[in-house]
């Protein structure tokens, strides 16, 4: 069984130091800056997220379960802003349905968000991935279908 994510000292220093770079305008793999509207707050919160690509489309997926970015974005209705570099763009993502996620959400354990070297990805996918997950790289697509339930996979449009 998955043990239940918690963000630790660990995340929050990556997090950050993700962030500034990004904000710096430095290139950093393949992550952005998601900014949603607040749940609560309606204020803007901003979260460093990998950005899968798969069959030239775009998806953000939530390793990590219903995390506070799923939830803020399910409630300002999909709408948010990516921000690379200096280039921000108003998206809309859509959460995809189980049988539509499952493929998606295996290739990306597989082969990790773009960019990243092989090797960093699998240290990184072992340690700080799997463990959340009832499913490994090898699991089947229904038992991905069942995994998507509490990790949802957004397919991202521009506004």
């Amino acid at each position: 069984m998955a043990k239940p994510y918690r963000v630790n000292a660990f995340v929050r220093i990556n997090n950050t130091m993700i962030s500034s770079l990004l904000r710096l305008g430095i290139k950093v793999w393949s992550f952005s800056l998601l900014t949603v509207r607040g749940r609560k707050s309606g204020k803007p919160i901003v979260t460093p997220i990998a950005i899968f690509v798969h069959d030239q489309k775009r998806y953000l997926i939530a390793t990590y379960g219903t995390v506070n970015w799923v939830r803020n974005l399910r409630a300002a209705g999909g709408e948010a802003t990516l921000t690379r570099r200096r280039h921000s763009e108003k998206i809309h993502a859509i959460e995809l349905e189980p049988e539509a996620a499952a493929p998606v959400f295996r290739e990306a354990l597989r082969s990790g968000p773009p960019g990243i070297p092989a090797v960093i990805f699998r240290v990184f996918r072992s340690l700080s991935v799997l463990p959340y997950l009832n499913v490994t790289e090898n699991s089947s697509l229904e038992e991905f279908e069942r995994e998507v339930l509490a990790h949802p996979v957004f397919l991202l449009q521009l506004v």
